[in-house]
């Protein structure tokens, strides 16, 4: 049995320490559950995308976990497609490798290939967007049989593969409906995600959707109006057995509920147009 645990959406920060204070108890639940590997799924940082010691000090913290850790980067570490302010692009995407390392990846147990993908470039049209799709072709032809697992920051879609645009929240439906049509063909087992600040585990298509809740803070319903899922604070244990896998949302009792509704002006405050 190979064990691995996802961890999201710890938005943390050596100058905005509002959510600093559930990293030693998330840290505390992965020592005591001695797993193989850690995936995170991003937004490992408040804000990353412009500030390099937010990078410089997360890097410090994931090699403190103490067993190896690969991230995939949210919104806030590397910006967005086509943001006013923070567009995804060659500059943040460099940030994110100098200290945090690819940005895509993939990483084989025994029966299985996991991969990492970056979501943020997913509907950017950067070059680097052509160069993810034609590596994930790759990584799937070459996979020699072994199951297929997903780990992204956005989900693909929010309530059904067909929806229309729900902007912020997933991923744009063009480039969603080539990834959707690539899990159908190969088969894909699970696709986990984070973003959402929720856990959520559903099936469509016989493909399992996770989504991973964060470790640093929920949302409130005013910012996240009629939302599937749960406020829970927390990770996903994965278990990986030949062919076999399962995943389990573990509610840490130990994290302290944090809304990010109260400080957003602290910590996200609104840029000028």
């Amino acid at each position: 049995m190979q064990r691995v645990v996802q961890i999201s959406d710890t938005h943390l920060s050596p100058n905005k320490p509002h959510f600093s204070g559930n990293w030693a108890p998330l840290t505390a639940w992965l020592a005591a559950r001695t797993p193989d590997l850690v995936i995170h799924t991003g937004d490992v940082t408040v804000d990353g995308a412009d500030v390099d010691e937010d990078m410089a000090h997360c890097r410090g913290l994931l090699d403190s976990i103490g067993v190896p850790v690969l991230s995939i980067p949210g919104n806030h570490d590397v910006g967005e497609a086509y943001h006013p302010h923070q567009p995804v692009n060659e500059e943040r995407l460099a940030r994110w490798r100098s200290h945090i390392g690819e940005d895509f990846w993939v990483r084989d147990l025994e029966g299985w290939r996991l991969i990492g993908l970056n979501s943020m470039l997913f509907g950017s049209d950067e070059a680097e967007e052509r160069h993810q799709l034609a590596w994930l072709d790759r990584q799937i032809a070459e996979a020699e049989g072994r199951r297929l697992g997903w780990f992204l920051h956005r989900p693909l879609f929010i309530e059904a593969p067909d929806e229309g645009d729900q902007g912020y929240w997933s991923v744009p439906p063009r480039p969603r409906a080539h990834l959707l049509d690539l899990i159908s063909r190969h088969d894909v087992a699970f696709v986990a995600s984070g973003h959402l600040h929720r856990a959520h585990d559903f099936t469509v298509g016989g493909t399992r959707y996770i989504w991973g809740p964060s470790s640093g803070f929920v949302v409130g319903p005013e910012l996240q109006p009629g939302m599937a899922g749960t406020t829970t604070l927390g990770a996903v244990a994965y278990g990986f057995d030949g062919r076999d896998f399962s995943a389990e949302i573990h509610e840490i009792a130990a994290l302290k509920t944090l809304w990010i509704d109260d400080v957003i002006h602290e910590v996200y405050p609104p840029r000028a147009a």
